[in-house]
This record gives structure tokens, C-alpha cells and sequence, in this order.
């Protein structure tokens, strides 16, 4: 299993809009072949900071998000409005 921790920090002019659309690309990622787990999450301390938390039975099924059509429209959406930051583990 692959799991992926994506650390977000987005400013307070863009943080509503960045939800909106993560909220978008969430629900279309939970449908994907071979997701396990797919959210987002806030953190409770720095209202800046945003996290993904995503977990795929293998590799083969994180390439198949990564070429999906709501990835490829949404994830550059994304990166206009916060910094990501990735971790990646595998177990």
C-alpha cells in the first residue's frame, strides 16, 4: 500500500475557494479503482494549513488517479492557490 500525506498552506483570501475545490477532487478520488482512503483534513492549531491524506493499494492504481481527468483539471487548480508539500510512504 502506498500512503500520501499532502501538506497544504493556503492563504486566508484563498482557503475557502482551495476547500470548494479539494471538496470536488475528494469525492471524485474516493471512486477511483484502488483507493483505500482519500480526505482532507484541517489543522485544528493553524487555520493555514490543510492536509491530504490519501492511501492506494499500489502503485498502479495511484498512476491511474494521477491520469484521471478530475486529478489533471483540479490538482493544477490547486497549486495556483497554496504550496504543497508531499510525503510518501509505503507499507
Amino acid at each position: 500500500m502506498i500512503r500520501l500525506n499532502v501538506f497544504i498552506t493556503v492563504s486566508s483570501e484563498n482557503r475557502a475557494k482551495y476547500l470548494e475545490i479539494a471538496k470536488e477532487l475528494v469525492a471524485a478520488s474516493q471512486k477511483d479503482a484502488g483507493c483505500i482512503a482519500y480526505d482532507i483534513f484541517e489543522s485544528g492549531t493553524r487555520p493555514e494549513v490543510l492536509m491530504f491524506c490519501e492511501t492506494w493499494t499500489d502503485q498502479a492504481a495511484l498512476d491511474a488517479h494521477e491520469a484521471a481527468p478530475h486529478f489533471t483539471t483540479l490538482v493544477p487548480k490547486l497549486s495556483e492557490l497554496g504550496q504543497m508539500k508531499i510525503e510518501r510512504f509505503e507499507f
